[in-house]
């Protein structure tokens, strides 16, 4: 997209992140940020910014660890962690009831969102005290894919419908942001 921070993209008059932050807090009692670089460029957010302690960018894993030892530090009351991607302007006004009760359901240690028919491993809801086994996995083992960790466990599988819009729809490209215009509008109706 000719650079700069994803999430950082206007679509109908907010940021994609504003977008995520708008769906995510009424769900969640605090949010972060997992980012790398300067994490001057959200102080607007107000929110905090953690970057990955995994030396060399191992991928979305050493995010989901980054956040999960910073709850473990900050927030020690906190069992459970969501994870979702700041480049996911319409996540469900629901993910984290549907994703905690399936988990709940099937007895499960992680659970995963999906539309589609596909599966969304960094839409997730993690349980805190594993952190220390995605660390060895992820450092000692050098395991990067997402779906590779959580196969290790009972794993929760929240499916969601693709209409009228994917909620997991991620904008990559710049043509994805004018489709992400289009699909603001039917957003805003359906809301």
């Amino acid at each position: 997209m000719g650079g700069g921070d994803k999430p950082m993209r206007v679509i109908a008059g907010k940021t994609i992140l504003e977008r995520v932050i708008a769906r995510l807090a009424p769900q969640c009692s605090g949010l972060i940020l997992n980012a790398n670089g300067d994490p001057a460029r959200f102080a607007a957010f107000g929110l905090p910014v953690i970057a990955d302690d995994v030396a060399d960018y191992p991928g979305p894993l050493a995010g989901i660890l980054a956040a999960l030892d910073w709850t473990a530090a900050n927030r020690p009351d906190a069992e459970w962690l969501l994870s979702a991607p700041g480049d996911c302007p319409f996540l469900p006004r629901d993910l984290v009831a549907r994703l905690e009760a399936e988990r709940a359901a099937r007895n499960a240690e992680l659970a995963v969102a999906a539309s589609g028919g596909q599966t969304h491993p960094v839409v997730g809801l993690w349980r805190v005290r594993l952190r220390e086994e995605l660390r060895q996995a992820l450092v000692v083992e050098g395991l990067r894919k997402i779906d590779r960790w959580t196969s290790r466990y009972p794993l929760a599988t929240v499916e969601w419908p693709v209409a009228p819009l994917d909620p997991f729809f991620n904008a990559n490209t710049v043509e994805d942001i004018a489709e992400a215009e289009r699909l603001s509008q039917l957003d805003e109706r359906t809301a």
